[in-house]
């Protein structure tokens, strides 16, 4: 079922080429990689990309209890010292953190799959689920756009659009990954432009509400690009918006400081559907291991970051948008 990354991105370029509409669904690291045809997919898989989708809406009728246990503060404060060093040091000058945290809800994986509000959507057989608000790349004709999200902020908080907008830290390490994502859809395009920046989303999160930092970045393909779709999407992977800047050294820090496998949490899904992509960032994201659900998430780490103001906000980004 699931491909290496030499045999998973040579069957996204066949399918590419014959343009066949499919699924596919990318790990992190680029070691496991799905990929099906639309027509052969498997009954117990279920995605939604927007207005895309191969399930009915049902709307939540039933009350539900979710509880979460994250990680002790000074595991994660020791964590983000190790790449504050490493920024001192020159090797990274923003890293994504994150860490996995057991939760336990009432409602079973495909039940939070199927009430769960989020633009981009993914049930794989009962294995993870993701719910994310977060566009990897998309294309219409020849154009690609990506729309990197990098900063939240508790909608709540006094003039909190204000607030995110106007804060240096937050502004330095949207500016970063915009950066690195216009470089990123330099290496598959041309004419790579910035047609929006940092512009606000307002996202259900539980019983809070959050709003996040967006920028759109566009590139115009090769007028062949469908024939090297699975090329093309090796790389740009993995998406900068979740691992840091510069991409290559920060990979390899994340490796060394995280203290778990992402798996598919972080990893990239999406549709062809013969003439068009569209994927999302698998952030919002639950698997089941041994009967137990572990919720991944975290955010990025500059400089002029505040660990505890980091602590809640890895804390904030595990809920449930039923």
């Amino acid at each position: 079922m699931w491909l290496n990354s030499k045999d998973g991105f040579s069957q996204i370029n066949q399918l590419g080429q014959n343009r066949t509409p499919f699924l596919f669904i990318i790990s992190y690291d680029k070691t496991k990689i799905f990929a099906q045809p639309l027509e052969t997919l498997e009954s117990d898989i279920f995605y939604k990309l927007q207005d895309w989708r191969n399930y009915p809406v049902k709307k939540r009728t039933e009350a539900f209890t979710f509880s979460k246990i994250p990680v002790d503060f000074p595991i994660y404060r020791n964590s983000m010292e190790k790449i504050l060093e490493e920024i001192r040091s020159g090797n990274t000058y923003l890293l994504n953190l994150t860490f996995r945290t057991p939760i336990e809800s009432s409602f079973t994986l495909k039940e939070i799959f199927t009430y769960a509000r989020a633009k981009f959507k993914l049930y794989f057989k009962d294995e993870f689920i993701c719910f994310s608000p977060e566009m990897f790349v998309e294309t219409e004709g020849n154009t690609i756009a990506t729309y990197p999200m990098k900063g939240t902020i508790d909608a709540d908080i006094p003039d909190a659009e204000h607030r995110i907008l106007n804060d240096e830290k937050e502004m330095a390490e949207h500016i970063m990954i915009v950066d690195l994502m216009r470089n990123d859809l330099g290496i598959i395009g041309i004419n790579v432009k910035v047609e929006k920046f940092r512009y606000v989303d307002r996202i259900k999160a539980g019983k809070k509400e959050l709003f996040q930092v967006s920028s759109k970045i566009t590139a115009t393909l090769p007028e062949n690009w469908r024939d090297d779709l699975g090329t093309l999407l090796s790389s740009i992977l993995p998406a900068g918006s979740i691992t840091g800047t510069p991409k290559k050294s920060t990979v390899e820090i994340i490796s060394d400081i995280e203290n778990y496998e992402r798996g598919f949490y972080t990893g990239v899904f999406g549709i062809f559907d013969g003439e068009s992509l569209r994927s999302g960032v698998m952030i919002r994201f639950i698997e089941k291991e041994n009967n137990r659900l572990f919720y991944k998430s975290g955010g990025g780490i500059t400089l002029d970051s505040d660990a505890t103001s980091e602590y809640e906000e890895l804390i904030d980004k595990v809920y449930l948008p039923l």
